[in-house]
């Protein structure tokens, strides 16, 4: 694990649309489009990112509606996983949470996600629920697993 207090965690802006795609697509089997991320930016969006000498390395968003945040993506580059980067970005997520005064945090998760699941329970998230067959797999579908902890 790499010292993660050398990387920067910043608020990304439209104009890193395209390098968040293409760590999308390069982490994730069913990746969200430029178009869907390139939505999240705007008021009720929070989307912040790791940087190392101008590289982005990862990336979440959470949408804040009232009291009640969403994690809707978190993203590390496939080089760089396994060294703390969302451990950092989530943590970050759920301070700046507790700052706009939300009172909980949710998200969904693939049941096969274990080591997202993983991370999210070592910083306090539980299972709330299930969605059957929510998302696709490339030979059917899997359950998304609900989990929220309350800030």
């Amino acid at each position: 694990m790499h010292n993660t207090e050398a990387y920067g965690v910043i608020h990304l802006s439209i104009d890193d649309v395209a390098a968040m795609t293409t760590i999308e697509n390069q982490a994730h089997t069913h990746p969200w489009t430029e178009a869907v991320i390139a939505d999240c930016f705007g008021p009720l969006y929070r989307t912040i990112g790791i940087m190392q000498q101008g590289e982005l390395l990862g990336f979440a968003i959470v949408q804040q509606i009232i009291d009640e945040a969403t994690l809707l993506d978190i993203c590390v580059a496939p080089a760089y996983q396994g060294q703390g980067l969302g451990l950092l970005l989530i943590r970050h997520l759920l301070s700046e949470a507790k700052q706009a005064q939300a009172v909980v945090m949710m998200l969904e998760v693939r049941e096969s996600n274990t080591s997202a699941k993983g991370l999210y329970e070592k910083v306090g998230f539980s299972e709330s629920g299930r969605r059957k067959n929510y998302y696709q797999t490339s030979n059917g579908n899997e359950d998304a697993i609900l989990m929220d902890k309350p800030l």
